[in-house]
C-alpha cells in the first residue's frame, strides 16, 4: 500500500498525530476555558493545527462540541462525556516513589474498585511512552498500594494530598518519565484505560458512506487496531482519502494504498505481500466494507510481526 503523493500534496500541512489522550485533553481544556480558538487549543495540546482540526471534527461529529465565531465550546453531551472521564491533573514533586525525572499525578474520584494490583496502570503508561506509573488508592483517609495494606510514606502522602482534595475510594496514578509531557501522557492514558475509555458514540449507522472521511472511519479503525494487538491499520472510503494508524496514533489522515484501492474495485478480501509503499515486503490483509450490496470502503491490517519471525496473524491464502 502506498500514499498518493499527488492527492496528498493538494491538502498540504503536516500529517496529524494524536491519541485518545489528546481528545481527552481537548475536553479538559474546554472545561477549564471556554470558548477556545483552534490556534490556542493547538498550543495547549502541543500538537499541530491539522491534528487539532481533526480532533475537533471528530468531537463535532459526535455532538460533543459546538463551534461559532467566538471559538469552540462543549455542548451538554460534551459535558456528559467529560464527566464520564473526569480526572484532575497536577505535577508532583516527590522522591522515592517513581523512577523518572518528572512526575505527573492524576486523581480519579471513586474508582478504587476498578483497580487490581496497579501493574495494569504501569503497563498502560509504559505502552504510551512513559517510564512507568505508580497507582495508589485512598482507604480510611490513607493512601495505600493496591492489593495490599501497605501505606505510602508520610512525606509522599503529604505531597500527594497537597495537590488534591482526596476522599476515600479515590485513585491516584503517578506517571513518570524524563519530561513532564510524557509523564502526563502516561498517567492520563492509564486513567482512561481504567475508566473504560472515552464514551464517544461508536454507532456507525448513517455515518459510513462511499464518501466518508478519515474522521468518520476513526472509531472503526481504532477498534480493529485494539483487537489485533496494536498492528497497523489502514482504511479509506471509495471516494475519499483515508487514515493510517500505528502504535495507537493517527499518523496519516490523507492516506490511500494500492491494496485498499484494489479491494474497493473488486469487492473481495485480499491477502498478499505489499509490493510498494510504507509496508513494502510485509503481509497485509484488506477487506471490503459493504452497504446495500455495494462496496463503500476498505480496511486492512498490516502484519508487522512477520518481520520479526513471529507466527503470522495473517493467512496469505484462505485455505491456510
Amino acid at each position: 500500500m502506498h500514499m498518493s503523493i499527488q492527492r496528498r500534496s493538494k491538502l498540504g500541512g503536516p500529517i496529524p498525530k494524536f491519541r485518545d489522550y489528546h481528545i481527552w485533553k481537548t475536553l479538559y481544556c474546554l472545561n477549564n476555558e471556554s470558548p477556545l480558538g483552534r490556534k490556542r487549543l493547538a498550543v495547549l495540546l502541543e500538537i499541530g493545527e491539522g491534528s487539532t482540526r481533526t480532533i475537533l471534527n471528530l468531537l463535532q461529529e459526535n455532538g460533543l462540541i459546538a463551534i461559532n465565531k467566538n471559538g469552540v465550546l462543549m455542548t451538554p453531551d460534551g459535558k456528559k462525556c467529560w464527566e464520564s472521564a473526569y480526572m484532575e491533573v497536577e505535577p508532583l514533586d516527590v522522591d522515592g516513589l517513581t523512577i523518572g525525572e518528572s512526575n505527573c499525578a492524576i486523581r480519579i474520584p471513586r474508582a478504587s474498585s476498578k483497580v487490581k494490583y496497579g501493574c495494569e496502570e504501569r503497563d498502560n503508561a509504559i505502552m504510551a511512552g512513559a517510564t512507568g506509573a505508580t497507582t495508589l488508592i485512598c482507604s480510611g483517609n490513607t493512601l495505600i498500594f493496591p492489593g495490599s495494606d501497605y501505606a505510602v510514606d508520610p512525606k509522599t502522602e503529604r505531597a500527594v494530598k497537597s495537590c488534591f482534595d482526596i476522599k476515600d475510594g479515590d485513585v491516584i496514578i503517578v506517571g513518570t518519565a524524563d519530561d513532564y509531557k510524557t509523564a502526563e501522557l502516561g498517567a492520563v492514558t492509564s486513567g482512561l484505560e481504567l475508566l473504560g475509555g472515552l464514551h464517544i458514540n461508536r454507532n456507525l449507522e448513517g455515518v459510513l458512506t462511499e464518501r466518508s472521511t478519515g474522521n468518520e472511519l476513526l472509531s472503526l479503525a481504532f477498534a480493529i487496531h485494539d483487537l489485533v494487538g496494536g498492528l497497523p491499520v489502514c482504511a479509506k472510503s471509495r471516494d475519499n482519502l483515508g487514515i493510517r494508524i500505528e502504535s495507537g496514533m493517527v499518523i496519516d489522515n490523507a492516506y490511500t494504498g494500492a491494496v485498499l484501492e484494489e479491494v474497493i474495485k473488486i469487492g473481495t478480501t485480499i491477502r498478499k505481500i505489499a509490493v510498494s509503499g510504507p509496508y513494502k515486503g510485509i503481509k497485509v490483509i484488506v477487506t471490503p466494507i459493504e452497504l446495500d450490496n455495494k462496496v463503500i470502503a476498505a480496511i486492512g491490517v498490516v502484519d508487522i510481526r512477520s518481520m520479526a519471525g513471529v507466527n503470522n496473524l495473517i493467512r496469505l491464502r484462505s485455505d491456510e
